[in-house]
Formats: C-alpha cells, sequence, structure tokens
C-alpha cells in the first residue's frame, strides 16, 4: 500500500470557469502549502477531498488515499481530517464528550474514556475533561480541536488556516504542535500567510 495523498489532475470548476487545477502527491510527514488570497477557491479544494464540494462547483480528476480511490466516496469513508479556522466545539458538551465525538465507533466505555484522557494529556490538558469550552482560552480551544480530529484516526489531515486567528506567539506554538502531532500523516494545509508556509516547510503551490 503506497502511503500518500494523492491529487490526479484534479480540477473544481464554478459556472464554466477553472477555479482550481492541481495534481500533487504528498507524502507522510509532508505538508503541502496551498496559498492564495481569500477566494481563490482554497477551501473549496478542501471541501473537494473530504467529499463536501458545494452546489454550483464540479469536480474532474481523481482523488487517491494510500492507494485507494476516494474520489466518490462519501464523507465518512474517506478518514480525512479537517481543522477549520474557527475550533467548531459544541458549546452543549464539555471538553471531554466534544473529544467523544471524535472517536471512531467500538470498544467500552472505559477503552474510550482512556483515550479521552490520553489525548488531553498530549495535549497538555491533563484534567480538563469536565471543563466548560466556553471556560477555554483560544489556546486551549485550538488544542482540544486537534486532538478531537486526530481521535478520529485520519489516514491524511486538512488544514484550513486554523491558525489564523491566533495571536503570533500562540499561533507559532499551535503550528508547531499541529505539524509535530500530524508527522505520520499526509498534510495539506491552506494559507495566505507566508510564515505559515515557511513553518510547514514543505512544497508550496496556487491553487490555479
Amino acid at each position: 500500500m503506497t502511503l500518500c495523498l494523492t491529487l490526479k489532475a484534479l480540477q473544481i470548476d464554478r459556472a464554466g470557469t477553472p477555479l482550481v487545477r492541481l495534481s500533487a502527491t504528498v507524502t507522510p510527514g509532508e505538508v503541502l502549502t496551498v496559498m492564495g488570497p481569500s477566494g481563490s477557491g482554497k477551501s473549496t479544494l478542501l471541501a473537494a477531498l473530504i467529499g463536501a464540494l458545494p452546489p454550483g462547483f464540479a469536480q474532474s480528476g481523481e482523488v487517491f488515499l494510500n492507494g485507494r480511490n476516494i474520489t466518490d466516496l462519501p464523507t465518512p469513508q474517506r478518514r480525512i481530517g479537517l481543522l477549520f479556522q474557527d475550533d467548531v466545539l459544541f458549546p452543549h458538551l464539555s471538553v471531554a464528550q466534544n473529544l467523544g465525538f471524535g472517536l471512531r465507533p467500538g470498544g467500552s466505555r472505559t477503552e474510550r474514556q482512556d483515550r479521552i484522557a490520553e489525548a488531553l494529556d498530549r495535549m497538555g490538558l491533563a484534567g480538563f475533561g469536565p471543563r466548560d469550552p466556553a471556560s477555554l482560552s483560544g489556546g486551549q480551544r485550538a488544542r482540544v480541536a486537534l486532538a478531537r480530529t486526530l481521535l478520529s484516526e485520519p489516514l491524511a489531515l486538512l488544514l484550513d488556516e486554523p491558525f489564523s486567528r491566533l495571536d503570533q506567539t500562540l499561533r507559532a506554538q499551535i503550528r508547531d504542535l499541529v505539524f509535530a502531532e500530524a508527522r505520520s500523516l499526509p498534510v495539506i494545509l491552506v494559507t495566505h500567510d507566508p510564515e505559515d508556509a515557511r513553518a510547514a516547510g514543505g512544497p508550496v503551490v496556487n491553487p490555479l
């Protein structure tokens, strides 16, 4: 099995006009950065990769993950994680319940609780399980969102400008944490910030 995320002549059109045109192969531990201004199709690319392309867009080409053609698979079967610009935590759930939402089905209640506790510990948030997400700082919320995504056991990770709402110091810390935790996965980062691209250390391409 080839451990990589491959975009083969992937093209996304809107009203007959090409918005994204990209061929690339991303290997585990590599970050492919897609740079461009707002409205250039970066988030639309990620939506296509997870199988959630909005109405009004047309897609051609193929997407392969670890040698499997996932182009026409529904989102849950693709095994691709996505971190958004906002942390998208559920306000009516505790931190632990938010993480539990990310867990794949299976395992006993104790096993699932242990995995949640281990994830919090890895993020430097041991004991935060009962907390209300509203009581967390921006950095803590970002760590919870990352932990929830990783608990879903993705085979690739997409980053939709997840650092853009953080201040400069916190941005660098969370960015380093994300790249370190995702070092066994192929990663695609979309951003308009050159510093994000430099920190990612991988190839940089335009969406079109």
